[in-house]
């Protein structure tokens, strides 16, 4: 079926590459930097999850933002730093390390929200809903396509 269509193979592959959302996390940075907000991107991800469901373990972080444990150990031993969030022992389960927010993590969200839906806002300029929910829907198969 797709091969009737005539498109842009570096283009397709530069979207799907993360040329996007890349361009965005450059932007989101950037403004959060400019409202006094030091956090980074990725950052965010990680902060988004836990104002939902805070006291989480690392690996349940780690299937959230599609990040390896590594990549997530890093994450939080730089929001421990800059004392965002604290691990605690699991009492159930000694070797677990839950992820929680610390007063100051908890304190970001509502101005950190303001600052992402801007952002978004920016990112979305001039696309009609139409035109983003028929993104949306095909990202949602690619992406479905892809899962391992």
């Amino acid at each position: 079926m797709i091969e009737h269509f005539n498109f842009d193979i570096q283009l397709i592959f530069a979207i799907l590459n993360g040329k996007v959302s890349a361009a965005i996390n450059r932007k989101l940075y950037r403004n959060f930097r400019q409202n006094g907000v030091e956090i980074s991107p990725e950052q965010w991800t990680v902060l988004l999850y836990l104002w939902k469901q805070d006291g989480v373990t690392q690996q349940e972080l780690c299937n959230a933002t599609f990040k390896d444990k590594p990549s997530m150990t890093r994450l939080i031993d730089n929001m421990e730093r800059q004392h965002l969030v604290v691990r605690i022992s699991d009492k159930a389960d000694r070797r677990t390390n839950l992820i929680h927010l610390t007063k100051t993590g908890k304190e970001l969200e509502e101005k950190a929200y303001i600052i992402a839906g801007q952002t978004l806002k920016e990112a979305l300029d001039g696309v009609t809903l139409e035109e983003l929910s028929v993104s949306q829907e095909v990202l949602r198969k690619i992406f479905t396509n892809m899962k391992e």
